[in-house]
């Protein structure tokens, strides 16, 4: 299918990007050319809201309140902090689409704060009571932990119903994370699409 239809002015058009969350789709992209690739793995990852576990060395760290955590105050410097890196699948075209989903109040930002200066933080999508983690960063230790349990604390405040990270790693393994298989990701999904709720 030609890149023409996804993407218009440098970015991907926020219809398409809307109706592939809703799908179980999300894009990446693939080269430094800029090409988007669209992915729905099989298994999917998960972190069970329910079930989310904090580490014992970040409940310590926590109690200390090392942070202030803020939500949408600088949702594009998030993102360019989740992009910089050696190897990233966020090119500027995903940065211009997920601006424009921020700009209509689907994409959102969870920020780690100190002295001013922004620490770390994550990002992602919520439609209906479904949230679709995007990507995190710290410039500081434990920045981007203490951003995913003020999101979860978030998520569960609002009644959501699914936490959806894509894949999984060694490190949200640690939070809970856990694999699905697609269809019943995909019943998940459906079940939380239904929900009436508000990120904000």
């Amino acid at each position: 299918m030609s890149e023409s239809i996804f993407t218009r002015e440098g970015y991907i058009r926020p219809a398409v990007l809307i109706a592939a969350y809703r799908g179980g789709m999300f894009p990446m992209a693939m080269d430094n050319r800029g090409e988007i690739g669209w992915f729905s793995p099989d298994p999917r990852g998960v972190i069970p809201l329910d079930e989310f576990h904090i580490p014992h060395g970040l409940k310590r760290a926590l109690r200390k309140k090392p942070f202030e955590v803020k939500v949408d105050t600088a949702f594009s410097e998030v993102l360019l902090g989740c992009a910089d890196r050696s190897t990233t699948w966020i090119s500027r075209e995903i940065i211009s689409s997920y601006e424009k989903l921020f700009e209509l109040g689907y994409a959102h930002s969870v920020e780690c704060w100190r002295d001013g200066e922004l620490k770390g933080g994550l990002y992602g999508i919520a439609i209906g009571g479904a949230f679709f983690g995007e990507s995190m960063f710290s410039r500081e230790t434990d920045a981007s932990k203490v951003a995913l349990v003020a999101l979860v604390e978030r998520l569960r405040e609002r009644e959501f119903q699914l936490l959806d990270t894509q894949w999984t790693t060694t490190h949200l393994g640690r939070f809970g994370c856990c694999e699905i298989p697609r269809y019943e990701y995909l019943r998940q999904l459906n079940r939380a699409l239904l929900v009436t709720t508000s990120f904000v």
